[in-house]
């Protein structure tokens, strides 16, 4: 995988690259639709590629590590061949999820032993392991094992992390290098950097990930997990300023349409997040003009296109009061619309954004988005 960095924008540290897979080029800023079990929860894969128009997908390693299982993912040829999406994909470590199973877990050097959430059998994850696991899964962009600190966190506890983590990345480097791609395409390996909100340990953590040159991107974890968005805004600007211009950064789960833009002024390539698809299934819908509830009565007899400025088909083919009617009747096209209207919403935030980082005008095009970006219609 190679990044290239195309444009930085002169007012602000936005910037527009490429990332080159093996499955194809992804162009950044880029959102990427979780797709936890090895699906984009109610949106078929045609769908994902054709009319949201994703360059990249997310699977997620403990997920699928449980179900369906290596041997069943290795057996179809990898994840890409198993789910039919032929483009580039990501896989978290699960770092995120087995380190958020604290009553079912414990942590040590050698790595986490835990009880799986679907029927309480114990397994272990180690650096290597999950190298390997990923391997199996076959995803074109790995994510090294690490421990995401929870918010609040004490100092000396995130600092222990910390140092923790880069012990595991070390083992995850030396792992990746001496296994082999499973299914004859390029893998590549992401490093995570960790501290909490602690801006002397981002620091250190930053600066050791910066290190590492045989990786090609570098992930921000321990984010978006409670605190502020000012302190998010914060230790993201003080990491971006220290990880390498030359390769691609990922801020891992964020977030709002609002967070999205701010991050990406900040120096972010690349986002995922579940909650386009988690609102969308509950009725949130997110519009270039504000935030839609479509259970709201006030749509009841609203016969207007869902959304007159959407890119995709449902928010053209349905009305509003339609919309609604499935919400309210519990029927599954509600969700499915829901989805499929703020995935599409997403990626052509992000895309807006690349253009006018592109024009040089982004910081006040930013600046005219973000409060309509908050209204409630």
């Amino acid at each position: 995988m190679d990044f290239r960095l195309i444009k930085t924008d002169s007012h602000s540290s936005a910037r527009t690259g490429e990332i080159d897979t093996d499955h194809g080029k992804i162009e950044t800023p880029i959102f990427m639709p979780v797709g936890t079990a090895g699906t984009v929860k109610a949106v078929h894969i045609r769908d994902v590629k054709n009319d949201i128009g994703a360059e990249i997908i997310l699977g997620n390693t403990y997920h699928l590590y449980l179900r369906p299982g290596l041997d069943i993912l290795e057996s179809a040829g990898g994840l890409h061949k198993f789910n039919g999406w032929d483009r580039p994909i990501l896989t978290d470590s699960g770092g995120y999820q087995v380190h958020s199973l604290a009553d079912i877990r414990k942590i040590k050097e050698e790595g986490v032993e835990f009880q799986s959430h679907i029927d309480g059998s114990k397994h272990f994850y180690s650096p290597e392991y999950v190298m390997d696991i990923q391997r199996k899964i076959g995803a074109d962009i790995m994510m090294a094992f690490d421990e995401c600190t929870p918010y609040p966190c004490e100092y000396d506890y995130a600092q222990e992390s910390m140092h923790r983590t880069h012990r595991w990345l070390d083992r995850s480097i030396q792992q990746f290098e001496k296994t082999d791609p499973l299914y004859g395409f390029d893998q590549t390996l992401f490093p995570i950097v960790q501290g909490s909100v602690f801006k002397d340990l981002r620091s250190q953590s930053a600066e050791y990930i910066a290190s590492k040159d045989s990786v090609t991107g570098n992930a921000i974890g321990g984010l978006s997990v409670g605190e502020p968005h000012e302190l998010m805004y914060e230790m993201t600007e003080h990491v971006c300023n220290i990880l390498p211009q030359d390769k691609a950064r990922y801020l891992m789960g964020v977030g709002t349409p609002v967070n999205i833009l701010e991050s990406i002024a900040l120096g972010v390539d690349m986002f995922d997040c579940v909650m386009p698809t988690r609102n969308g299934r509950n009725g949130m819908l997110f519009t270039s003009e504000g935030i839609m509830n479509m259970k709201n009565k006030k749509w009841a007899n609203d016969f207007s296109p869902v959304d007159k400025n959407g890119t995709s088909f449902v928010d053209i083919e349905y009305s509003k009061a339609y919309l609604r009617h499935l919400f309210v009747s519990n029927e599954s096209l509600g969700p499915m619309i829901g989805s499929m209207h703020n995935l599409s919403f997403y990626l052509w935030l992000v895309k807006e954004a690349r253009k006018h980082i592109q024009q040089g005008d982004f910081v006040s095009w930013k600046n005219k988005m973000v409060p309509k970006l908050q209204n409630r219609l």
